[in-house]
């Protein structure tokens, strides 16, 4: 399968590194990783160019790498420093590093040419530093299913009166039309379902005692990150959109990290503009979403299987996958872009 190289991906959540090996599958390609002295992530191909036998197998030397099988050791440059039993040192006995960076307690790994990684192009987002917003971390969920379909779900608000029906959604949803855009390699898909009972979510923790004007804005950011902007506002106050963040407004996020054709990680969290201050109120919205989340592995996962089976015609395609329409077309244009950059290299 063909993959994004020149993009940063999420290897982790900051908490997910130590001085202990970490080891990870990204594009399909096995990497190691661990925190050196200095604190920061440092990123190897998991592989010794000797035996091949994956470096997480051997140790740390200090902040260097060790070979488990014959003890070849790396710098933090991935370049080899020693080969016990002789005094020179192969040229060809290097391995590969990967650029990292760490923000927003996330580390982020560049899978293409190295000096090609610009961290001005790590994902970023001002209310994760806001103090009116209330941040909570949640948790690496695996899908057994091509990044492209998870993706495709991430820009799909139709789905939710069907896949979510007592979280994120409602019956009164099904015939409100989206609006799709594309701005660059961003694609925003939305609507609002005005005057219409609150959503479970909302129920439980809008305090609304009314129906109320609420909705759903999904912004893509292809090929990986999805910021899904959702919430509700008392149906009196009539609401524009641009100014819902009156309301109360939650943003989740997903960081999808694709491991190979048919498994994805995606790593989320969510912001609050409400109830800042209280942990417990985040963990009560994580909880909320862990069982929507749920529901969307189900059938995801279901789609790849049978996306894996013969088919004898295509798939149809209907006004709601419009979003899904402008990704994938973001995707193929990035693809085409990397392949004339390394044919003219």
């Amino acid at each position: 399968m063909d993959y994004i190289r020149n993009h940063w991906y999420v290897a982790g959540f900051a908490s997910e590194f130590g001085e202990a090996f970490t080891t990870a599958t990204i594009l399909e390609e096995d990497i190691v990783l661990y925190r050196i002295a200095d604190g920061s992530v440092v990123a190897f191909e998991d592989r010794c160019p000797h035996r091949a036998l994956p470096l997480s197998m051997g140790k740390r030397i200090g902040d260097q790498l060790q070979c488990g099988y014959h003890g070849l050791t790396f710098g933090t440059d991935g370049q080899c420093v020693r080969v016990p039993g002789q005094r020179s040192v192969p040229p060809q006995a290097w391995v590969r590093k990967y650029p990292t960076h760490e923000r927003h307690g996330i580390v982020w790994i560049w899978m293409g040419a190295a000096e090609a990684a610009d961290t001005d192009l790590v994902f970023d987002m001002p209310e994760l530093d806001h103090p009116a917003w209330g941040v909570t971390q949640g948790e690496a969920l695996e899908f057994e299913s091509n990044y492209l379909n998870v993706a495709d779900n991430l820009c799909d608000p139709a789905h939710v009166s069907f896949v979510h029906p007592t979280t994120l959604g409602s019956p009164a949803s099904e015939d409100v039309p989206i609006r799709a855009r594309r701005k660059g390699r961003v694609i925003e898909i939305s609507r609002w379902i005005r005057n219409n009972a609150p959503i479970g979510f909302f129920q439980a923790h809008g305090g609304f005692s009314g129906n109320v004007d609420r909705w759903h804005y999904y912004y893509l950011h292809a090929p990986c990150i999805a910021v899904i902007d959702f919430g509700s506002a008392d149906t009196t106050l009539a609401l524009p959109e641009e100014r819902r963040g009156e309301g109360i407004q939650i943003y989740a996020l997903h960081f999808m990290t694709p491991v190979n054709a048919t498994r994805t990680i995606d790593r989320w969290m969510h912001l609050r503009n409400t109830a800042v201050d209280d942990p417990a109120a985040g963990q009560k919205i994580s909880d909320l979403l862990r069982v929507a989340f749920a529901e969307d592995k189900a059938i995801l996962e279901a789609v790849q299987r049978k996306e894996l089976q013969p088919r004898d015609r295509p798939p149809v395609r209907v006004a709601i996958d419009a979003g899904a329409n402008h990704y994938r077309r973001v995707v193929d244009e990035m693809l085409a872009a990397e392949r004339v950059q390394a044919a003219a290299e």
